[in-house]
């Protein structure tokens, strides 16, 4: 591994990270299996369809970071990410728990301050090598606390499908946060089944946001 963090990267090569590479389609295909369930739906979703269209670019940003690792890869890879989660967290408080865009909005934005306090007090906690998975947890303990609240309120439709959204989440998290742990045992490394279970968990939220009842 060189200078990325991920146990399959040997080299600078455009193919040094198979796994980590093609397993990007797994957005891919998420974003397509979510645009056919909404055109099955019997009116126009803005936001389902702009956080579909941001699986993709999430799909296409994590390629081009796993075959060419550089400051600005990194940021395509990155950045889509974090616009998905805030982004999926004020839809959430909105279409799950009823409250209004602008106290959704203000939800998210103070959500993004508690994930960034949270990732800031766990990192210098964690082994060098899972580092990087602290920012992540934040969106974990949102995932299950939206799906209690839904439970709470009465929904439990939403409150099912957030709740299962979570626990593949978790998985997904223990592979990336082991793949630099286990890189003597497993060479190419783990990453790869963050990439198929991270697809599996954004067709999941997407497709509880699109069944969601809309007023």
């Amino acid at each position: 591994m060189q200078g990325t963090g991920y146990c399959e990267r040997l080299s600078g090569a455009f193919w040094a990270e198979p796994l980590n590479a093609v397993s990007n389609a797994a957005f891919l295909l998420a974003a397509l299996a979510a645009a056919l369930l909404l055109r099955r739906q019997e009116r126009r979703d803005w936001p389902g369809e702009a956080l579909t269209a941001l699986v993709a670019i999430i799909g296409v940003g994590s390629f081009l970071f796993h075959t060419m690792p550089q400051r600005w890869t990194l940021l395509a890879d990155v950045v889509p990410i974090q616009l998905f989660a805030f982004c999926y967290f004020g839809l959430a408080l909105n279409r799950f728990l009823g409250l209004s865009p602008l106290v959704a909005a203000a939800g998210a934005i103070l959500f993004l301050a508690a994930c960034f306090g949270l990732a800031s007090v766990l990192s210098p906690q964690l082994p060098a090598g899972m580092r990087g998975s602290a920012g992540y947890a934040g969106f974990l303990i949102g995932l299950f606390g939206v799906a209690l609240a839904a439970r709470l309120r009465g929904d439990g439709a939403a409150a099912a499908r957030i709740a299962a959204a979570g626990l593949v989440f978790a998985l997904s998290l223990i592979f990336r946060s082991l793949d630099s742990v286990l890189c003597g045992a497993v060479p190419f490394g783990l990453h790869w089944g963050w990439h198929l279970l991270n697809g599996l968990l954004l067709y999941l939220l997407l497709r509880a946001a699109i069944l969601a009842p809309r007023t």
